[in-house]
């Protein structure tokens, strides 16, 4: 597979725009030239560097780095609730939270959100659309959940990609009114989920760290919600008390520094997602949505 541009569909206008990907030539070696293998598998995927540039984006000094990346990723830090100058560290900035009505959420109850900022793959039926990215590689959702008796009962349900981008803001939400259970972790590796990682090896998704917890609503059945960590994470962030009731829009958690993903996995027969996001990855390309903003609604 040749290297190309990452083009997405900004949803609010319906452009096609080309994604700004920070270290992307470092990317571009790792993925797709056979000499980045052997640094991808021996340093790169490992825990400790991704620890390490964790703790390093954590030291007081690393806020150095912050004006210049956003002015790099072109961010809107207006919507910010606090300025540049009152950041402690990079991680500061990277977590940010936003000012109250930066994200309008859709309250409707029949309405389903994107629990965070990013770019949406949608598979109806993951083993019905493999061919697109998975490229005849091995992924079942036995792997996935690692729980045999999980997977099947998500067995041909819908399986939801939400991939933040480093640029992103990088809390995430609840996508709907439930009761949310503890969060399980899956011990794994950290190659980056960036879509030239995901497009060369689907199976990332397997094999990465992550942690899943289950919300159980009332309109679109037990919704499983993974938080996927990749290279250069430093760590999920889980800031919910297990076991309670919580809202819609209501946060989740948070990614320390790096691009990282959401995935949302439906049980069959329990929700409609938009057309233009299942129609947009049968082509290939992602869409990008903003936490908040309706996503799907309730199956009658």
């Amino acid at each position: 597979m040749e290297f190309s541009k990452i083009k997405y569909i900004e949803r609010k206008t319906g452009e096609i725009k080309v994604e700004k990907v920070p270290g992307e030539k470092y990317l571009k070696f790792l993925y797709y030239n056979p000499l980045g293998k052997l640094p991808l598998n021996l340093l790169v995927r490992k825990k400790f560097l991704t620890e390490y540039y964790g703790k390093q984006m954590n030291k007081p000094e690393s806020v150095k780095k912050i004006p210049s990346f956003i002015k790099e990723a072109d961010i809107n830090i207006s919507e910010a609730k606090k300025k540049i100058e009152e950041f402690t560290s990079f991680n500061d900035f990277f977590y940010r939270e936003l000012k109250d009505g930066a994200r309008v959420i859709d309250f409707d109850e029949n309405h389903l959100i994107s629990p965070a900022d990013g770019k949406i793959l949608v598979f109806e039926n993951l083993d019905m659309e493999k061919e697109l990215y998975i490229k005849g590689d091995k992924f079942t959702l036995d792997e996935f959940f690692a729980n045999r008796a999980l997977a099947e009962k998500y067995r041909d349900g819908v399986f939801m990609i939400i991939r933040l981008a480093p640029i992103d803001y990088h809390r995430f939400h609840f996508p709907a009114d439930g009761k949310i259970s503890e969060s399980k972790l899956v011990d794994g590796l950290y190659y980056s989920v960036s879509t030239h990682a995901i497009k060369k090896n689907f199976r990332i998704l397997c094999e990465n760290k992550r942690e899943f917890s289950i919300l159980k609503t009332e309109k679109f059945g037990d919704i499983a919600m993974f938080e996927v960590g990749a290279t250069m994470v430093g760590g999920i962030k889980q800031s919910y008390i297990p076991n309670t009731d919580v809202k819609k829009g209501e946060e989740k958690g948070y990614f320390y520094f790096g691009g990282s993903t959401c995935v949302l996995v439906f049980e069959k027969g329990k929700v409609d997602i938009d057309r233009d996001l299942v129609e947009n990855t049968k082509k290939g390309i992602e869409t990008k949505v903003y936490m908040g903003e309706k996503i799907g609604v309730t199956r009658d």
